[in-house]
């Protein structure tokens, strides 16, 4: 339950925020942005508990982005949306849970306080963030959003795209092109007219699309 603390709510494209916030964040929000501090307290599970080392704490946020995505994908998926990302940085009172949302005909603010009200409530009930502080932020994926999924190269095949690869291909690691399909396991990259480069998908150290202005 949520009991005490900071509500902050932000429409950075109309320029809006809630007075009774106590500040304004010193980065600017990406348009279609929805942002919340929310502070509960600390489950008696929480305090009891204490975690050491570096690789404790990966696997720990691993595992509460996990619970995450799952709670985002069953409140998106009910208002025809796709999660496209759920990331959990930062510890204590400074941990920072930011979702990615997205729909054909593009996300809407409305969109985003949606799904941003919707799993924060179910983030308290359920006391999924350890600790029970953290700031939640709900947006669109942008323009070069990121390809993370088979589906992605799929969707968006004759779009414009970076690809990082984890190993050189031809001496290079870093491709431009457009992308021509997903087959087998397979990531298709048309790189010039007439030339296309295929790799598996897990050669894929990053990937987003290229806008063209």
């Amino acid at each position: 339950m949520l009991e005490s603390g900071i509500f902050y709510f932000a429409l950075t494209e109309a320029g809006l925020h809630s007075p009774h916030s106590p500040h304004v964040p010193s980065s600017p929000l990406s348009i279609n942005t929805v942002q919340y501090n929310l502070s509960v307290e600390p489950s008696e599970w929480a305090k009891a508990h204490f975690f050491v080392g570096i690789g404790t704490v990966v696997t720990m946020q691993e595992a509460v982005a996990s619970k995450i995505e799952e709670i985002a994908q069953r409140v998106a998926g009910s208002e025809g949306l796709e999660v496209v990302e759920v990331e959990v940085k930062g510890g204590g009172n400074h941990r920072f849970v930011r979702i990615s949302i997205d729909k054909p005909e593009g996300v809407t603010h409305g969109d985003c306080e949606l799904v941003s009200q919707q799993v924060g409530t179910i983030l308290d009930v359920e006391d999924v963030v350890p600790g029970g502080r953290y700031t939640l932020e709900v947006s669109s994926p942008g323009l070069e959003r990121k390809l993370l999924k088979p589906q992605d190269y799929q969707r968006f095949q004759g779009k414009k795209a970076r690809i990082t690869l984890r190993d050189a291909v031809d001496g290079r690691r870093n491709w431009e092109g457009t992308l021509a399909g997903f087959e087998n396991g397979d990531v298709a990259l048309e790189t010039q007219p007439g030339k296309t480069l295929r790799f598996p998908i897990g050669q894929v150290q990053k990937a987003n699309l290229k806008f063209e202005w």
